[in-house]
């Protein structure tokens, strides 16, 4: 989502540096030109050494906020010692910021959870900064988020925002409620401001989006080409409906209950064996953390067990893919699919919906969509489940597979639509168009204020 923007706007990623290959790259000032063939963009690299990175990034954002964050009912873990990385790092990317801009007055885009100190931090450094900051996951309910001990500091910090963005109004109601509960501020609901410190902040809406057109819009085989090529490649009957989930191997995702609808859908329909194979695509994420480890082990365990019940000689019901895909890979297998599964029992957005309708200009498939997503304030015609009901989901999925394509074609062309008119340039757009309101209205109540 954030790539496009960076190409079309020239200017400075600054991003954590995870590999050797990232510091062979770089020029003395941490800097490399992206992408190498055609220079759009700079990314700057930042340097985690790897107790900082377990610390900060795999302790206290992703042990901590994540889970308090996604109600998943996983225990968020918190300790003085990763919230004192998680500060020092933060402190760190804002000085790289300083650094980097070139004026007083820099518009700065903050990209979610793991920067939740940075825009104080730059308001102090960067006064007549425009800081926009986009909070991708969540935002729980005053009560959940107060479990969290450094709860002031957090909200203190994102209040240097100009802008914060939230992917619904729901998220923006909830944070509202948050700052009301734990800090002393003047909350004007109407507008959704919050004035704190001497700052103003917007708190808006903003549904993410993606780019659109694909990069590969013009050079992607046919749909009839890419589902002849995944069948070849798993040893699927060129017959068998397919079925596909992508997600990054997350206990947020719902991926444990969408294979068990998967097999309550063999149960209700053996007819269906034989039939219909389902592929899970499941990037490995976070895998140095013990619940990441348990629930890969639950997911295998769950996929074999579903294929020691209802495989049969070369059919395979079940394929699980524990790997990291390319996009255009990806994309493939999304043409090829007769269904696609998005079952996340919490998510911010969750963008494997709109890649899947963006990818299907055939104008057939059918998605199986949470109602915990914030695609599912969007896509109204997906099916909509809840994804804890585990018969409501198979039975969703039985729908899908027995769709018939006029159907099809009426629901993906609406939602095609919906994603095309509103891609990421349109949520880049929204929040750029309502920053340059209020720099407008700053530099002119500073000219009245001199004159006064």
């Amino acid at each position: 989502a954030v790539e496009p923007v960076m190409k079309a706007c020239s200017g400075t990623w600054i991003a954590h540096g995870g590999g050797t290959a990232d510091r062979e790259v770089v020029d003395k000032n941490d800097h490399v030109r992206v992408p190498p063939e055609n220079p759009r963009y700079t990314l700057r690299r930042i340097w985690l050494s790897e107790e900082e990175e377990k610390g900060y990034y795999y302790g206290f954002a992703n042990e901590g906020l994540w889970p308090l964050c996604h109600i998943a009912h996983v225990r968020p873990i918190f300790r003085t010692s990763d919230w004192e990385y998680y500060e020092a790092i933060n402190q760190r990317f804002a000085d790289a910021v300083v650094k980097e801009a070139t004026k007083d007055d820099p518009v700065v885009l903050v990209q979610d959870y793991h920067f939740a100190l940075l825009p104080g931090m730059l308001r102090r450094k960067l006064p007549k900064a425009t800081i926009i900051t986009f909070w991708h996951i969540p935002w729980p309910n005053p009560e959940s988020f107060g479990i969290c001990p450094w709860r002031e500091e957090i909200l203190q910090g994102m209040l240097g925002s100009t802008i914060l963005g939230f992917h619904t109004p729901f998220h923006c109601k909830n944070f509202l409620e948050t700052v009301d509960r734990y800090l002393e501020t003047r909350i004007e609901h109407a507008s959704s401001t919050i004035f704190h410190g001497g700052n103003l902040t917007l708190v808006e809406a903003y549904p993410i989006s993606i780019q659109w057109p694909s990069p590969w819009q013009d050079t992607q085989p046919s749909v009839e080409a890419c589902r002849s090529e995944i069948c070849e490649e798993l040893k699927i009957d060129k017959n068998c409906l397919i079925g596909l989930g992508v997600d990054r191997l997350d206990y947020t995702k719902g991926i444990l209950e969408r294979l068990r609808a998967v097999e309550n859908l063999f149960e209700n329909h053996p007819e269906m064996v034989g039939k219909f194979s389902f592929v899970q695509i499941a990037a490995p994420s976070r895998s140095v953390l013990e619940e990441y480890q348990a629930f890969e082990a639950s997911v295998r365990a769950l996929a074999a067990h579903i294929n020691q019940r209802f495989a049969a000689g070369a059919y395979q019901p079940v394929y699980l893919k524990i790997e990291h895909h390319e996009p255009e890979d990806v994309n493939r297998y999304y043409r090829a699919a007769d269904v696609c599964m998005v079952t996340s029992l919490h998510d911010g957005m969750n963008l494997v919906a709109k890649e899947y309708i963006a990818s299907r200009d055939d104008e057939r498939g059918v998605l199986v969509l949470s109602q915990f997503t914030g695609a599912a304030h969007e896509l109204y015609e997906a099916l909509i489940v809840n994804p804890y009901h585990i018969e409501q989901t198979a039975d969703a999925l039985y729908q899908a597979l027995t769709m018939p394509d006029f159907e099809q074609r009426e629901r993906m062309r609406s939602m095609r639509s919906m994603v095309r008119d509103f891609n990421v340039y349109r949520w880049a757009g929204r929040m750029l168009i309502d920053a340059a309101k209020i720099r407008q209205r700053e530099k002119l109540a500073a000219r009245i204020g001199i004159q006064t």
